[in-house]
């Protein structure tokens, strides 16, 4: 693509042009995170006065999806810096909900649409445990149900988030730059970095990836150091859930190591102080929409989140659960399914606070495969977010699903006949049956460790 065509796709993705996406392509409302920088800009010293007003030290923060993945990246990054802690809680597993720990803390609700399922069963848990409206925040979008249900009980603070952002494109909105605030960061600092970008750099980008993929290199290898590892989560969802359908899409691969491959495109990201994650939200939320817009696919849509959730109250609806058939030998599963240009993804059904055993079990899987792309993700988080790309992007995906071999915490969840536990197994249980719809070579281990299935591999 020439230097005048790069500069007119510029132009034309300030101006919001929608026809640079497919016909019926939804971006009519959905860009409004283009502009919302100068909008959060405006807000900034109301917020600031709001957070310095909290005197909690600790937040919590409920939410799913494009609502907590922006959070999480900045609260982890902070380390001790922060001026609060920010505990994002985005999972069902009923042991990590037990060892949420309200005492002393704001909480938060976070959820664009005011109706997905984790936030509201997590607000249940919550409100049964607290029980006073005036340490509970919502930031959603207007009109919504939380939206009511926070007027209802008379919560502390409403945020009201402008409709046309997506999910996955709002961290520097209030779902992002609210728990920014929170944990001690200069969000006018944030706002400038994200600014401050080169935008025909980042639309370069977006080219560079969509033409990766066209050429058969659809591995986006994202490699992040360590102290910033939560942004590859981030990233990972951007791409995946933006890019992932009608059987194409940019598979990231975020790691901390090197990895080379012939169907890897390869990216080092090097920030320098947490407050660099704004330039890097904002440049590749612009490149993965012009990546949309080179593989002809509509970046803003997810046709297929739907169905997991759907079959997920399909299996609720028809409790008992029934059971599920599973395998013993991972290593015979993976070898038998792989071939070249696959990749696989680890869905890991498990509590939170294993993360560095989940890592040696991807580069463990990685090295077993010779060198295969190979992902890894908590459950029901990447449903949510790679979930997808796993059922709309291209059929060279195998799927291992994790799960605990039992649940020890009868967790209960206040407004439903059902508990933590039931819930957590419905969605995989939801998401197996969507998977192998698509034709998908997918199978499931229990297990009492991820250490457990880690040594089982030696």
């Amino acid at each position: 693509m020439g230097e005048n065509s790069i500069v007119e796709l510029t132009s034309r993705f300030l101006a919001k042009d929608s026809s640079l996406w497919p016909d019926g392509n939804v971006s009519s409302n959905r860009l409004g995170w283009i502009d919302v920088l100068d909008e959060m800009m405006s807000s900034a010293n109301n917020l600031k006065e709001f957070c310095n007003s909290i005197e909690y030290d600790k937040v919590i923060l409920l939410g799913m999806g494009g609502s907590s993945l922006g959070p999480l990246v900045l609260s982890t990054s902070l380390g001790n810096a922060a001026k609060r802690k920010v505990i994002v809680s985005d999972t069902t597993h009923p042991k990590t909900v037990s060892e949420i720990d309200f005492n002393n803390s704001l909480v938060i609700i976070s959820s664009k649409s005011g109706s997905t399922l984790e936030p509201n069963v997590l607000f249940d848990y919550a409100f049964s445990k607290v029980n006073d409206p005036k340490r509970f925040v919502a930031i959603t979008d207007p009109g919504t149900s939380l939206e009511t249900l926070a007027k209802e009980k008379g919560f502390l603070k409403i945020f009201s988030n402008r409709p046309d952002i997506g999910g996955r494109y709002s961290v520097m909105s209030y779902f992002g730059m609210v728990p920014a605030q929170l944990a001690g960061y200069d969000i006018v600092e944030l706002i400038e970095n994200a600014k401050s970008i080169n935008i025909k750099e980042a639309v370069e980008l977006g080219i560079a990836l969509g033409n990766a993929v066209k050429e058969g290199r659809d591995k986006i290898t994202i490699k992040v150091p360590e102290a910033f590892s939560s942004l590859g989560s981030w990233l990972e969802q951007l791409l995946a859930e933006s890019t992932g359908k009608n059987g194409t899409g940019c598979i990231p691969i975020p790691t901390c190591d090197d990895e080379h491959g012939s169907d890897r495109f390869n990216l080092e990201l090097s920030p320098k102080t947490p407050q660099d994650l704004a330039s890097i939200f904002y440049r590749f939320e612009i490149a993965t929409a012009i990546a949309g817009h080179i593989l002809a696919i509509d970046p803003f849509n997810e046709p297929n989140v739907q169905e997991s959730k759907a079959n997920t109250n399909r299996v609720l609806e028809s409790l008992p659960l029934k059971d599920v058939e599973t395998i013993d030998d991972v290593a015979s599963f993976l070898k038998n399914s792989y071939n070249t240009g696959d990749y696989v993804s680890l869905q890991a059904y498990v509590a939170f606070g294993q993360d560095s055993e989940l890592k040696a079990l991807r580069q463990k899987i990685r090295e077993l495969l010779g060198g295969a792309a190979v992902t890894v993700g908590y459950g029901p988080r990447f449903l949510h977010s790679t979930g997808q790309l796993h059922k709309g992007g291209p059929n060279s995906l195998i799927a291992l699903q994790i799960i605990d071999e039992a649940f020890d915490f009868d967790v209960k969840i206040p407004s439903k006949h059902y508990n933590f536990a039931t819930l957590i197994t419905a969605q995989a249980d939801g998401d197996l049956e969507s998977l192998r719809s698509h034709g998908r070579r997918v199978a499931r281990v229990k297990t009492k460790s991820i250490g457990d299935l880690l040594k089982s591999l030696n």
